[in-house]
C-alpha cells in the first residue's frame, strides 16, 4: 500500500512548517544564551538553527515543485526537484560549516574563551532533545514518504542535535581547558561538513540513476509467478525514480507461438498489477521463449 501523492504532500508540508517554527524559536533562546554567556559556539549553533528553518522552507518549496503534473517539457513530471532542494540544503549546510571553523580558528588564535553558566546548560539540554524531536520526524516522515530533501532536512536537525551534545560536553569541561569552546567550534564544523557530503552524494545518486533495488526485482518476479503460476524469466531491469514517480523497464519471456494479441494482453495485465501493487509505471518488452 502506497501513499497518496496528496497525503504524501501534507505530511511533507506540515513537518516543514513545524520545523520552521520551532527552530526560529529555539534560535532566539540559543543566541540569547550564546550572548549572556559569550560563547562562539553557543550562538554559532544558534545560527545552525536559524539555517534549518531556511532548509525546511526550501524543503517545502521542493516538495510543492515536485508535486506539479507532468507536462509537455517534463513527461515524467517534476519529481527530481526534491532531490535538488537536498543539494540545495546541503550547499546552506556546507557554508554554516564553513564559517563555524573561521569563527573557531580565528578565536583560537586570540585566547578567547567562554563563560558557560546555569543558562547556557539549560538551554543547550532543550535544545539537544527538541533538535533529536525534529530530526526523529523527518525522518518518520521521509521512510513515509521517500522524499530526500525532508531526509536531508532531518540530517540537518540530527547534525544541530549532535553539535548541541559538543557544547554541552565543552560546558563541563571549560574550567580546565580554556581553548575548548574554539576546539569544539571546529568539531561541530567538521561534523557538518560530513553530513554535507551525505545529503549530496545522495540527491546526485538519484539524479545520475542508480541501480535497481533487488527487493523490486524480486517483487516483480513474485507478482508474475503469482499471476502466471510460471516463471516468465525477468531480466533486464532498467528503472528511473523521479521522486514519487517511478518509471520501469524490463523484458520478459513468452512462448514463441502465443499470437501478437495474446502476448500484449499478458504484458499490460503484468504492467497494471505492479501498478497496483508497488505503484512503479512499467514497460514490459516481449521476448520469444527458446
Amino acid at each position: 500500500m502506497h501513499v497518496t501523492r496528496n497525503n504524501r504532500n501534507n505530511q511533507n508540508y506540515l513537518g516543514g512548517v513545524i520545523s520552521i517554527i520551532v527552530n526560529l524559536l529555539l534560535f532566539a533562546l540559543k543566541y540569547w544564551a550564546g550572548i549572556v554567556s559569550g560563547s562562539l559556539s553557543l550562538m554559532a549553533d544558534a545560527w545552525h538553527t536559524l539555517s534549518d528553518s531556511l532548509s525546511s522552507i526550501i524543503m517545502i518549496a521542493g516538495t510543492k515543485l515536485s508535486s506539479k503534473k507532468p507536462d509537455k517539457e517534463h513527461p515524467f513530471g517534476h519529481g527530481r526537484w526534491e532531490n535538488l532542494a537536498a543539494i540545495f540544503i546541503g550547499i546552506l549546510l556546507a557554508i554554516v560549516a564553513y564559517q563555524f571553523m573561521h569563527d573557531s580558528i580565528i578565536k583560537l588564535q586570540e585566547g578567547g574563551s567562554a563563560k558557560f553558566g546555569t543558562v547556557a546548560i539549560v538551554v543547550t539540554a532543550i535544545s539537544i532533545a527538541i533538535k533529536e524531536g525534529l530530526a526523529q520526524m523527518s525522518f518518520y516522515i521521509a521512510r513515509k514518504t521517500n522524499n530526500s530533501a525532508m531526509k536531508a532536512d532531518g540530517w540537518h536537525h540530527r547534525s544541530d542535535s549532535i553539535s548541541s551534545v559538543a557544547i554541552m560536553i565543552g560546558i563541563f569541561l571549560q574550567p580546565y581547558f580554556w581553548w575548548i569552546d574554539s576546539a569544539l567550534g571546529i568539531i561541530v564544523s567538521l561534523i557538518l561538513f560530513y553530513a554535507v557530503f551525505g545529503i549530496i552524494k545522495e540527491a546526485i545518486n538519484k539524479i545520475l540513476g542508480e541501480p535497481i533495488n533487488e527487493s523490486i526485482v524480486e517483487n516483480v518476479r513474485n507478482i508474475i509467478i503469482k499471476k502466471y503460476n510460471e516463471d516468465l524469466k525477468v531480466h533486464h531491469f532498467h528503472c528511473h525514480t523521479y521522486g514519487e514517480h517511478k518509471e520501469m523497464t524490463f523484458h520478459i519471456k513468452l512462448k514463441p507461438d502465443l499470437s501478437v494479441d495474446e502476448a500484449h494482453k499478458i504484458a499490460t495485465d503484468i504492467e497494471k498489477e505492479i501498478k497496483k501493487e508497488l505503484n512503479i509505471t512499467s514497460t514490459v518488452h516481449i521476448e520469444p521463449e527458446k
